[in-house]
């Protein structure tokens, strides 16, 4: 076999073999950790037993058990079957161990319940043939696996994951011509709440050098209110939250369990609070071991200085979920008002956000309470606290909207993943469509090159945040740096501390 057109590369535990595909070097499902089946269930990563010979890399790993999406599948790519859920992907120009580029690791999101790298949404290919860097993609543990509270189980098994995975970075990523000492980070949405969260974990100190979070969730769980949440999944299949009890029960039948739970949700809303009206029963949860305390206080307290943070949110956050929901033009005034208790800052949420935005629609109200509490202030304190805790961030919105439907969807969640990696598969060509504009192309090349040169520099091309004159980068067509605009919402929010989320008792 033609070495140049299938490299070899020795890691740690053996040899694997990949492919090249119009210019990088591409390594697929290579493991990390050994499948967390059997008697290792609902335990934390361990090791990889070493193999003989040469393990051919040429495809992605199965993707981790989730909830199905629409009855089918939540991966969008063509994995094998099988447990072996915990694998690296590298992308590299040459896996060359002199090289020492600078090493980009993505971690997805998906409400911490989807998701995986096969995703065709994350191909690194274009961003490795623009740049000399390495781009790592791996597979965590989602949903019931890696998120559920569970009694004899350690917390945050996806976390733990994840940590794993940058190990695997840290002790391999120079035979793949990769700089273990020149690692970034980046994720969005859950893949970003899960980098706040490696700010925070101790666990993860010198695993990374620089940190890109992308729409960062605000939603942390306390220990109380994880507890509940399990006790209500399981008890829907009769069973109680404990290894004892979940180990021996197939993966698929607790991902229905966690689909199952969903419209329930609301029904616990005097015990869950807002957490009942969000997409999702799973977050991390502030265990006091695995994560903690609150990635916004542990930054504050300077936890993670030493790293060099950009963070950001789009401007039309909730949209998207408005859109999926099938809720675009459903919001009456009724069902703004108790959103806007729900989700708004308190005391006097709703007539604060009256107050604030006194000519906004009900479904604007509605909309831009939950895009605010979920992601819009959480990016913009994180910030705030690497800032006071003695770091450095970089802030920025993105405020270009998705072309398709006329504009319609606006800047909403998920527009900066296909800008990133400049792919419009998948989520891509539902918010861009099938061929993107000049303008969004134009776009496109600024994401990844910001990104990729604060992966290599430190800097992104913008001035740091500070509280002073609160400058960020603004995406558009015309990219501006600018005071932050969201000024009357960040006076909403200014004294609220995000806080892990609490179980309500009447």
């Amino acid at each position: 076999m033609n070495t140049l057109d299938f490299p070899e590369v020795m890691t740690r535990t053996g040899a694997v073999r990949g492919r090249r595909e119009e210019g990088p070097a591409v390594f697929r499902g290579i493991p990390f950790a050994q499948p967390p089946v059997g008697a290792a269930r609902f335990g934390a990563p361990r090791p990889v037993d070493r193999w003989d010979g040469v393990r051919d890399a040429l495809a992605f790993g199965p993707p981790p058990p989730q909830e199905p999406i629409g009855g089918a599948t939540p991966s969008p790519g063509s994995a094998p079957a099988g447990d072996n859920w915990l694998t690296v992907n590298v992308w590299t120009p040459d896996p060359d161990p002199a090289a020492r580029r600078p090493v980009m690791v993505w971690v997805y999101g998906g409400a911490y319940k989807l998701g995986s790298a096969d995703d065709p949404a994350y191909d690194a290919s274009r961003l490795v043939r623009e740049n000399e860097l390495v781009v790592v993609t791996f597979n965590y543990r989602v949903g019931v696996e890696g998120f559920l509270w569970i009694e004899g189980a350690p917390a945050n098994r996806g976390l733990l994951d994840q940590v794993a995975a940058l190990e695997w970075v840290r002790e391999n990523i120079v035979a793949f011509g990769g700089d273990p000492a020149q690692v970034t980070v980046f994720g969005e949405s859950a893949g970003a709440g899960s980098i706040a969260a490696l700010l925070a974990m101790p666990r993860a100190r010198s695993l990374f050098r620089r940190a890109i979070a992308q729409s960062v969730p605000g939603p942390f769980f306390s220990d109380a209110l994880a507890e509940d949440i399990a006790e209500a999944l399981a008890g829907g299949i009769g069973l109680r939250p404990t290894v004892a009890d979940l180990a021996g029960v197939d993966p698929h039948e607790l991902t229905e369990a966690g689909a199952a739970l969903g419209p329930r949700m609301p029904g616990y809303a005097h015990r869950w609070g807002p957490v009942a009206f969000t997409p999702t029963a799973f977050s991390p949860v502030i265990d006091g071991e695995v994560l903690p305390a609150a990635p916004w206080d542990a930054l504050a307290q300077g936890a993670a200085r030493d790293v060099e943070l950009v963070v950001g949110h789009n401007r039309d956050e909730f949209r998207l979920f408005l859109h999926l929901g099938g809720m675009l033009g459903q919001v009456d005034e009724d069902l703004a008002s108790m959103i806007l208790g729900l989700f708004g800052p308190a005391p006097d949420a709703e007539q604060a956000y009256r107050a604030a935005f006194p000519d906004a629609s009900a479904e604007y109200l509605f909309e831009l309470v939950q895009s605010d509490w979920l992601f819009r202030m959480p990016s913009l304190h994180l910030a705030e606290a690497h800032t006071s805790g003695g770091g450095r961030a970089h802030l920025y919105e993105l405020t270009f909207s998705a072309p398709a439907d006329d504009g319609a969807l606006g800047a909403c969640h998920s527009l900066d993943v296909p800008l990133v990696f400049g792919v419009y598969g998948g989520i891509g060509e539902m918010l861009i469509g099938p061929t993107p504009s000049p303008e969004t192309e134009t776009l496109s090349a600024r994401f990844r090159s910001a990104w990729t040169t604060f992966a290599t520099t430190g800097d992104p091309g913008w001035p740091a945040y500070d509280t002073d004159q609160r400058l960020v980068q603004l995406f558009d067509t015309a990219p501006t740096v600018a005071a932050y605009p969201e000024e009357a919402s960040r006076r909403l929010w200014e004294r609220h501390t995000f806080a892990p989320l609490p179980l309500m008792t009447p």
